[in-house]
């Protein structure tokens, strides 16, 4: 096993990881602003929708991060990727000054997602916690 397949997917974990963790801190510590935005897009209880969030984010990710329970935790990421695209960077009902940023974000988010779905498929590498589904 060469340097790339032995180190490729921890550094692909902490880098997907350094998106998630921070996120979730973030919208801990704005939690008002966080709800308030949930509200904006008329999603229902949106308490509630930023706490899943916030445990996601964070908890989720650190599973990631760590390496245990990865492929599970990619394929819960990948899901809340794919609904915060869908419901937060809907480009084609946005103005269109908005039009450009909001369908950036959605293909990125599209494309985390795709690489989430290569950490569930292929699993978490050698270098994690447990050794579920090497």
């Amino acid at each position: 096993m060469n340097a790339i397949e032995r180190l490729g997917p921890l550094a692909g974990r902490v880098m997907m990881a350094a998106l998630f963790i921070p996120s979730g801190f973030s919208k801990l510590a704005g939690f008002q602003g966080t709800v308030g935005y949930i509200a904006s897009k008329g999603l229902p209880l949106p308490q509630l929708g930023a706490v899943a969030a916030i445990g996601v984010e964070l908890l989720v990710a650190a599973a990631l991060l760590l390496g245990w329970r990865t492929r599970w935790a990619a394929l819960i990421l990948m899901l809340f990727t794919l609904a915060a695209a869908v419901l937060f960077h809907d480009y084609w009902a946005v103005p269109p000054e908005q039009k450009m940023m909001q369908a950036i974000n959605f293909w990125k988010n599209v494309a985390i997602a795709g690489g989430l779905l290569f950490v569930a498929a292929h699993g978490p590498g050698p270098y994690a916690v447990d050794r579920e589904g090497r």
